[in-house]
């Protein structure tokens, strides 16, 4: 096994994001969290209120040698819409923007050609906003964020949100899905 590897991103709601990629092949783990601001060790409360800078986001811990940062990326791209600007769906701020937190160099690269890809394709409803910055704090959330999805799977908000965008990202990429 290669050395494990993180991914640190944001598209809406942290729940979501983690319903998808903590049921990945090659992922050891999905931890919902705050990163991108400037408040130390914030709350779930204080990033609510869109002042932290901080947006919802999940960093996910990865084997490369088994899914590599390129198919995390192209999957994330098809869980949310990177062209909408602080916000997904119904939820609305600053912590709901599209965001790649890089931790090194070669993510960088890699997530802006993914981005430069997907731009180049077309079928968008409008410019990709996806935020390329480098990582320089997580802040993992409490632990009533954590496993939400497997925690009430039939709650409406797992139902109406979670599910679905399970369910496109299995359609869409069955490979990278663990039996």
């Amino acid at each position: 096994m290669a050395e494990p590897r993180t991914a640190t991103l944001g598209g809406g709601c942290f729940w979501c994001l983690e319903g998808v990629f903590q049921q990945l092949a090659g992922v050891s783990e999905a931890i919902s969290g705050y990163a991108g601001g400037s408040t130390a060790n914030p709350s779930y409360r204080q990033v609510c209120t869109g002042k932290t800078g901080h947006a919802e986001v999940v960093q996910v811990r990865y084997d490369p040698e088994r899914i590599s940062y390129r198919e995390l990326l192209e999957l994330f791209f098809t869980i949310h819409d990177p062209t909408q600007h602080n916000r997904q769906g119904p939820d609305v701020g600053p912590q709901y923007r599209s965001i790649i937190l890089y931790a090194d160099n070669e993510q960088r690269r890699t997530a802006e050609a993914v981005i430069a890809e997907l731009a180049d394709t077309g079928g968008l409803d409008g410019p990709v906003t996806t935020e390329v910055v480098p990582l320089t704090a997580f802040y993992p959330a409490e632990a009533e964020h954590q496993r939400f999805y497997d925690a009430a799977p039939d709650a409406p908000y797992c139902r109406a949100m979670i599910a679905p965008k399970i369910a496109r990202a299995r359609e869409r990429f069955p490979h990278l899905f663990a039996a």
